[in-house]
Parts: C-alpha cells; structure tokens; sequence
C-alpha cells in the first residue's frame, strides 16, 4: 500500500450564469439599430443629385414607386424597357392610377389624410415617362409627391 495518493488536477468549472443576460442583450442592441426595409428595389435607380435636399420622416402613408431599368435575380440591370415598380411589384402606366387607388383604400384613415408618394427614377430614365407617372398620380387625387436624390456631398463620397 502507498501512503501518498495522487491527487488529480480538476479544471474550474465556467460561470455560465450571465450567458443568457449578454445574449439577450445584443439580441435587443442588434434589434433597434437594424432598420428593416419595407420594399425591395427590383429596378436600378441611380438617384440624380439635389442641391436642396430635406429628408423627411413621415413613416405612415408612404408609397414607394420605383423607376428605371428592371434587375435580374442576382441584381444585374437587364437592357430594355423602363419599368415602373409600385412597393414591391410592376405595374404598367395604364394601370398604375388603379393600383395607387387600391393601396389608398387598404391605408387607415389617419395614414390615408397623409399619404404620401416617394419617386425614385433612375438618373438616365427620360423625363416623358417621369411626367406620365406625374399625370397620372394627378388624375388620382395624389397631390403630396416626394422626389428622392442625392446631395453632391454624397455624391462625391462614392467616387
């Protein structure tokens, strides 16, 4: 018999108590400084440039039309036709003005008194088509149309 036993080396066990508190806690971080899109763009708008610019804030009652060439499914412009895209969907010159009456009519009340459309035509997209999309927002009662753009200052960051 041995008079000495040998002892063995245990390793401390790690403190996994405030694992979930640091988790949920750049689960929350990551939650409020993510900004979610609501329309994904499915034509190639290379915004023309402002000199007065003010950006808005209105959140409720926003429509989103999008003008330019269309992309393909990996984000590839394809040559032709300019495309009008209404939120998340082309639609056609002829049946646009329905279309906005429609999302006007799914709107509440409060979001229907401040409805707002946002145009982002592409820079090379000519001017007739822009002025027909105008007409027609026109003939519908759309009044409050914001232009989208790019300041110089941004302008010149990209290059």
């Amino acid at each position: 018999m041995s008079r000495f036993q040998r002892r063995q080396h245990k390793v401390p066990g790690l403190n996994m108590a405030a694992m979930p508190d640091l988790i949920f806690t750049v689960l929350f971080f990551f939650m409020i400084v993510t900004h979610m899109r609501d329309v994904t763009p499915k034509v190639h708008s290379e915004l023309p440039q402002g000199t007065e610019l003010e950006k808005t804030s209105n959140k409720g009652g926003l429509i989103y039309i999008f003008i330019g060439q269309p992309l393909d499914d990996r984000g590839n412009e394809m040559k032709g036709e300019t495309r009008i895209q209404l939120n998340n969907r082309f639609v056609t010159l002829e049946t646009l003005g329905q279309e906005i009456v429609r999302e006007r009519n799914e709107m509440s009340e409060s979001d229907r008194q401040h409805m707002v459309v946002s145009l982002r035509a592409d820079r090379s997209t000519e001017m007739g088509v822009i002025n027909d999309v105008k007409q027609t927002l026109r003939r519908v009662g759309v009044l409050n149309v914001n232009y989208s753009a790019t300041s110089r200052s941004e302008e010149n960051k990209k290059r």
